[in-house]
């Protein structure tokens, strides 16, 4: 078997590259490799939720069938977001939760995300052992050990006090908001929430029927967003993708705010209630250079990682540090959350707004986004980026620039391709040394 795993779970194409039959065998290998050292006398325990594709519906039978057949009980959550799976599987005690979801890929995909004890997603080499795992067959236990399936009946209630909880009493009343659902996870939950914290709430993209997730909604497309919110008026909005694990949002006037802003008031926000673990936030590589100018002005230290939220969640966890995430919306707030959660960014950025009294433009304000320009150069040896005369090129470009600009190489993981990301005060510029830099690389590492 090749590498099963991506950088977050399996995902494919349903009933194509994810089957039944690779979903049933993926959950009986997560139970023989997750599933060890249950105290005496106490079952293994496994929770499961999904967004609310129609394909979930057959590979959560097929994934719960795996599960106990290995001799795992299974909670069946049912359509909850991503983060409610992380924060029931430590609630509950679970030996590992499974989350079936493509997050905000389109319908036809689908995926499955496994998380250890404590809501935690795995590391590499767990997920190296449970590919092998489906390598190699065992006997399954029989009669009384095999797995029991239970629905969970109080997962939205669960899940929606955990959320406002965050909120430390604070009432959101007088606050009317626009919440963007996708027509996925977020969508009984989420105006649920933020109802219950006091807010007016008006939902869109609520009505899923398992065909319309992410469809001209959501975070990947904030334009019905942004008519509802000055339709009625409201204070701001915020839109989930399909297993909510991420948040954008508009301000008052239409205009948007992307996650390097949440992040910046947010953690503007706990360096001000004294709670941002050694006043750091991290980021990956890509966030813009107005974010970090942002935190240098508020005394906050940014700490980078390579691009994808497990290596944020990696850092954080290691330095003990507060909050982290991307450009893209995955907001983690560790006092909190194992994991992006977008309708906690939600609340958490409606009470800054609350305590401060300042609308969500003022808030996002001190974050002056540069233009950004990203070129990729296919069909070039991606593993010679060390090239001195590549590394002259880039040290020249990033001399001229000071500090109004940056430049970034990556190297594709996976195929014959570097990316030349530049930021420079004006979009002509940024473009001028990115396609230069371009130039270079195809010049020095021709294949």
């Amino acid at each position: 078997m090749g590498r099963l795993f991506g950088t977050d779970g399996v995902r494919g194409l349903a009933n194509g590259d994810l089957t039944a039959d690779l979903a049933l065998h993926l959950g009986e290998a997560a139970a023989r490799v997750l599933v060890g050292g249950t105290a005496p006398g106490r079952r293994p325990l496994a929770v499961v939720g999904r967004d609310t594709r129609i394909s979930g519906q057959f590979l959560e039978h097929a994934v719960v069938a795996g599960l106990a057949s290995a001799g795992v009980d299974v909670l069946r959550l049912r359509v909850v977001p991503t983060p409610g799976v992380a924060y029931l599987t430590d609630r509950l005690q679970a030996d590992l939760g499974v989350v079936i979801s493509a997050s905000h890929n389109p319908m036809p995909d689908n995926g499955i995300k496994l998380l250890g004890r404590g809501g935690h997603k795995l590391d590499d080499a767990v997920e190296a052992a449970i590919e092998e795992a489906m390598d190699t067959p065992v006997a399954l236990p029989t009669g009384a050990d095999v797995g029991r399936v239970t629905p969970y009946a109080s997962t939205v209630a669960d899940y929606s006090a955990h959320l406002v909880e965050s909120l430390d009493g604070l009432r959101l009343d007088g606050l009317t908001v626009v919440l963007d659902c996708a027509h996925g996870a977020a969508h009984e939950v989420g105006p649920r929430a933020l109802a219950a914290a006091g807010a007016t709430v008006i939902p869109i993209g609520d009505r899923p029927d398992g065909l319309n997730i992410n469809s001209g909604c959501g975070s990947t497309d904030l334009r019905a967003l942004r008519q509802a919110v000055l339709e009625h008026g409201a204070d701001a909005g915020f839109a989930v993708d399909g297993d909510a694990d991420r948040c954008l949002a508009v301000d008052h006037t239409g205009l948007t705010v992307d996650g390097d802003q949440l992040l910046a008031l947010l953690a503007v926000a706990l360096k001000d209630r004294g709670r941002l673990h050694e006043d750091t936030l991290v980021v990956t590589v890509m966030s813009n250079l107005g974010l970090h100018h942002a935190m240098r002005d508020a005394g906050i230290r940014v700490q980078q990682t390579a691009v994808g939220d497990r290596y944020v969640l990696e850092a954080m966890r290691s330095g003990g540090w507060s909050i982290g995430g991307e450009q893209s919306g995955h907001v983690i707030l560790g006092d909190h959350a194992t994991t992006g959660d977008g309708l906690l960014t939600a609340l958490q950025v409606m009470a800054r707004m609350k305590r401060t009294g300042r609308s969500l433009r003022e808030l996002a304000e001190p974050v002056v986004r540069l233009p950004q320009v990203l070129v990729n150069v296919p069909g070039v040896d991606r593993g010679r980026t060390d090239d001195e005369v590549l590394l002259a090129a880039v040290a020249a470009a990033e001399e001229a620039l000071g500090d109004s600009g940056r430049v970034l190489l990556r190297a594709s993981g996976t195929e014959p391709l570097v990316r030349v990301m530049v930021e420079a005060p004006t979009q002509p510029e940024a473009q001028r040394v990115a396609d230069g830099l371009a130039d270079v690389v195809r010049e020095r590492l021709a294949l």
